[in-house]
């Protein structure tokens, strides 16, 4: 008894033997008449047909797969130049803030250049009873304790620990930190106290004293730490109590301490 796959085998082979006279046949100038050759071609060209398809939806089926396979790839490789494309615009737009932010030290820094020590800032304190930051420079660039911290839009505080290459910054918003200042118009004195808070205190101003809300103050320069004239904030808030000796006085800053990423220090005040 014959097996399965020797029937599979003999029923390929014949119809392979008889593919291949048909087609012989066919190439001849003058197609056959006779009923045997036509009986051949009714019987094989469905065969021929399906394999025909077959042959063609392969080759469709391997095509696609390649085509899909090199579009996955080209894919990737896209993706992977995107990225890279996106970082160097990313740091090309930080580059042109840092630029922005540095010539304002420059325009700031210009009379005295030798004065001054740039420092980013490298910490702060997540405490909400201190504020505080650390920055890069120490005693090796010739900074000191009580050098004044700035930059262009105002003061920042000053520098109460030093090391060799970091120092700590007191912020003047510390409830620890107070500047000598004055009303830039009036020019009406008092005391700018930090109140651990995003904004200040301005303190010790008397209660005859005309001050309006919106006028800047600036230092005044009498504390010997802070320069005269340096901006510290606006006056948003003036309130008036009769009992009272003094006015209570709240104002914004001019520095948004949150912002900030290089500062300032002045080595000698003269």
């Amino acid at each position: 008894m014959f097996s399965q796959r020797l029937i599979i085998f003999v029923g390929l082979a014949l119809f392979i033997v008889i593919n291949f006279t048909v087609m012989t046949m066919s190439s001849r100038e003058s197609l056959p008449t006779s009923s045997i050759e036509r009986l051949f071609i009714s019987i094989t060209s469905p065969f021929q047909l399906a394999v025909t398809k077959t042959i063609h939806f392969t080759q469709n089926t391997w095509n696609t797969y390649f085509m899909t396979v090199l579009a996955v790839k080209e894919n990737i490789e896209l993706r992977k130049q995107l990225g890279k494309s996106i970082a160097i615009k990313n740091r090309y737009e930080e580059l042109e803030l840092e630029n922005t932010r540095l010539k304002k030290f420059v325009n700031f820094t210009g009379a005295v250049p030798d004065s001054y020590v740039a420092a980013q800032i490298v910490a702060r304190d997540p405490s909400p009873w201190f504020k505080t930051i650390m920055i890069d420079k120490g005693s090796i660039n010739g900074l000191a304790k009580g050098n004044p911290v700035m930059v262009s839009e105002g003061i920042v505080g000053q520098i109460i620990k030093v090391a060799k290459n970091y120092s700590k910054v007191l912020l003047i918003t510390d409830r620890n930190s107070a500047v000598d200042a004055l009303v830039q118009n009036s020019r009406v004195r008092g005391i700018v106290k930090g109140n651990n808070e995003d904004n200040c205190s301005f303190v010790y101003t008397l209660r005859k004293d005309v001050v309006k809300e919106g006028e800047m103050i600036i230092s005044s320069g009498l504390d010997q730490v802070f320069p005269k004239g340096l901006k510290i904030g606006r006056i948003f808030k003036v309130t008036k109590v009769h009992s009272q000796l003094f006015q209570n006085i709240t104002l914004e800053t001019s520095v948004d301490f949150d912002k900030i990423e290089e500062v300032l220090v002045l080595k000698n005040i003269r």
